[in-house]
């Protein structure tokens, strides 16, 4: 039973350290975006890749553009710093 529980808090700080990247993704993509990148840039077109599905999703339920500012990446990030302290608190009860 030990193993188990070793193997599930493993695996789920696996999942939050995978949270704290695309956090970062998410930080980039917002600092990029203000610069206005050249768009045929591989590196721009994989950072709109990972991005734009969650963004659309956000976007889909709730209004994020205000006086011409994305607020996408702002309710993205604190959504998933929620979801890493849940996890985390899950974590570390088993």
């Amino acid at each position: 039973m030990q193993a188990l529980i070793e193997i599930t808090q493993g695996i789920g700080s696996i999942f939050i350290s995978l949270i704290g990247v695309y956090i970062w993704v998410l930080i980039i993509q917002a600092l990029l975006s203000f610069v206005n990148p050249d768009p045929y840039n591989p590196v721009v077109q994989f950072l709109h890749r990972i991005t734009a599905p969650a963004y659309g999703f956000i976007r889909r339920f709730m209004r994020t553009d205000y006086n011409g500012l994305d607020l996408a990446p702002l309710v993205l990030i604190v959504g998933l710093q929620v979801v890493t302290v849940i996890l985390s608190t899950l974590l570390r009860s088993l």
